[in-house]
């Protein structure tokens, strides 16, 4: 082999490395142990510290407060955050229709595309999708078509229990979080900073 080839596919493996390097990953939190939203706002609040763009749309909160909606405007203008949802289906004072929950989450996944057509961030978190997905609020082959349809810079994240095993198989990280213990179980309410 002569120097010049040898300069070409030294070349070439070094942008190989260089892209694997920049190739955002797909990422997936589930399990029914708490901490799927925190890790993901973990890994946006580090995202934001070497300065890239992180947009979180939220599949199911919207309507409560959580302490993300405040301190994400203090990470502005490098996260963005949107509550596309109507709150918890079904549960606690939930006073919306099944229908509506459905064009929320419908509403959210079209966000998620547009945004991702953009090629701005290099983080998307996409947050309660795994539970919207087992609602049936939103069909699984959108969230196929989301994954498909990311820029290689983008690290997709996608929370929520029960993620379906397509959505695994095309994930390149998959934790499941375990619950061991929970406060819950005593009589403690979702804490304040903490759970919300």
């Amino acid at each position: 082999m002569g120097i010049a080839a040898s300069f070409i596919i030294s070349s070439f493996v070094q942008i190989l490395q260089a892209w694997r390097l920049k190739k955002g990953l797909v990422i997936v939190y589930t399990g029914k142990g708490k901490g799927k939203t925190t890790a993901a706002l973990g890994a946006a609040l580090r995202s934001v510290g070497h300065g890239h763009n992180v947009i979180m749309i939220q599949f199911i909160k919207g309507e409560w407060y959580y302490g993300e909606l405040t301190s994400s405007k203090k990470l502005e203008p490098h996260f963005e955050l949107i509550a596309a949802g109507k709150g918890f289906v079904g549960i606690l004072d939930d006073d919306h229709t099944l229908e509506q929950h459905k064009e929320a989450a419908s509403k959210a996944a079209k966000i998620a595309i547009e945004k991702l057509a953009t090629n701005a961030y290099d983080l998307m978190i996409l947050d309660e999708i795994n539970y919207a997905a087992n609602l049936d609020l939103i069909p699984l082959e959108m969230i196929i078509q989301i994954i498909k349809s990311k820029p290689i810079k983008t690290t997709l994240m996608l929370t929520g229990n029960y993620a379906p095993s397509e959505i695994i198989e095309l994930a390149d990280l998959v934790t499941e979080m375990r619950e061991v213990k929970h406060p819950y179980k005593l009589g403690v309410k979702a804490v304040e900073g903490i759970d919300y």
